[in-house]
């Protein structure tokens, strides 16, 4: 690993003149970033099961935790209804806990109930869900329409 790092402190080193004669700091922040992002990419096809790491230090995994494509984020809360919507799991009817509650079990996706009502009352406009309030508990349930 130090290997790595002394690598890249000489690379810093050889760009450092080019970077510091833009004025603007947020300029100079870009492009390190693209220039570490580069290196990250070259680095990933030299390396055989090294930890790579991306900006802020999140490392890359290869597992389908991040669906498969290395160094994306999860799916949104969005995303991951409208998924839901081509399934079998609106056919009975959910509160916004109980979603909330499948999509982490499910896809490690640790929404709050509050992300995920905007969405859903979208979703109950455009008639893809019915949105029914439960004579249990007096709270929304949604089911598909």
């Amino acid at each position: 690993m130090s290997k790595h790092i002394e690598k890249l402190k000489k690379q810093l080193v050889e760009v450092a003149e080019v970077v510091n004669s833009f004025q603007s700091e947020s300029v100079q922040v870009r492009i390190i970033d693209r220039l570490l992002d580069v290196m990250i990419e070259s680095d990933r096809v030299d390396t055989d099961g090294a930890e790579l790491f991306l900006k802020k230090g999140r490392r890359i995994r290869s597992d389908d935790e991040n669906f498969g494509i290395p160094g994306r984020k999860k799916p949104g809360a969005t995303k991951i209804l409208n998924q839901l919507l081509g399934t079998d799991f609106f056919d009975i009817s959910r509160s916004i806990s109980a979603i909330a509650t499948y999509c982490k079990d499910q896809f490690d996706s640790d929404f709050k109930t509050s992300e995920l009502s905007g969405i859903l009352l979208k979703l109950a406009n455009e008639n893809k869900l019915r949105r029914e309030r439960s004579n249990e508990n007096n709270r929304f349930e949604y089911i598909k329409a």
